[in-house]
């Protein structure tokens, strides 16, 4: 049924059962877990479920693998990495390995970022064990409805999925795990997203979120591809640019 399949590439339905909250009046999404809405808040308490700041989300104590605290707050002014992930899953454990060097490098470049890991790990000691490796800060592992109200703001439907946010708490990109993997140098942080690319292993998984137009190029002619880049850029900036005119995802 073509209705049924638009409707699953429009809200890019990637799992099922699937629960998606939308404003009928303005057609926008209010809120893409909603299965997780209904388990956290079955009386309805939070009607109408609509994003928070992710300030508000996170308000409380963060704490360091060392055992120290510290309040949310202090993320305030920096980019952060908001960090869903865990230990029994192996894409995140060789994404993390990856991540410790990325954040070092960042760091030491003097930009202000931090990384907050949101685990999904089945127990404390797991995530005590996987947290040892990570140099950044993280939701206390008791604190399950803190955790699962970033589950929540950020739609999350797999690990590992690292999600960029400016300095004001905006979301730069969803896709933080292809762009570190994508540039081990870290030159293109914050990594706001790019009109075209080149399309790789890494990157591929984009082509499961909604409709992409992929151009062949003779690979042995350096020329063709960069014509060919600059043919279609105007054209991906144009439709971007409608998208965010209208605060939607392109």
């Amino acid at each position: 049924n073509l209705l049924q399949l638009k409707l699953w590439n429009k809200y890019r339905v990637s799992n099922i059962p699937s629960l998606i909250f939308i404003d009928a009046s303005t057609g926008k999404v209010v809120c893409r877990n909603g299965l997780l809405v209904i388990r956290d808040d079955p009386e309805g308490l939070e009607f109408p479920w609509g994003p928070k700041p992710f300030s508000e989300v996170v308000a409380g104590p963060l704490l360091r693998n060392n055992g120290q605290t510290l309040d949310s707050n202090a993320l305030e002014g920096s980019h952060v990495g908001v960090y869903f992930s865990a230990h029994w899953c192996p894409p995140c454990r060789s994404l993390t390995r990856v991540l410790v060097e990325s954040y070092r490098k960042i760091k030491e470049a003097g930009q202000k970022f931090e990384i907050l890991f949101v685990s999904a790990d089945r127990s404390e000691d797991s995530f005590k064990q996987y947290f040892s490796e990570m140099p950044w800060v993280a939701v206390p592992y008791a604190d399950e409805a803190r955790r699962s109200r970033l589950n929540r703001l950020y739609g999350i439907q797999g690990i590992p999925t690292l999600i960029v946010l400016d300095s004001k708490g905006e979301v730069i990109t969803r896709q933080g795990r292809v762009e570190v993997l994508n540039d081990i140098e870290c030159r293109e942080f914050p990594w706001h997203p790019k009109p075209v690319l080149e399309l790789t292993d890494s990157n591929a998984v984009q082509l499961n979120e909604g409709p992409c137009l992929v151009l062949f190029v003779d690979s042995e002619d350096d020329g063709e591809s960069e014509a060919a880049k600059q043919l279609i850029q105007p054209i991906a900036e144009k439709i971007i640019a409608k998208y965010k005119a209208k605060e939607e995802e392109a």
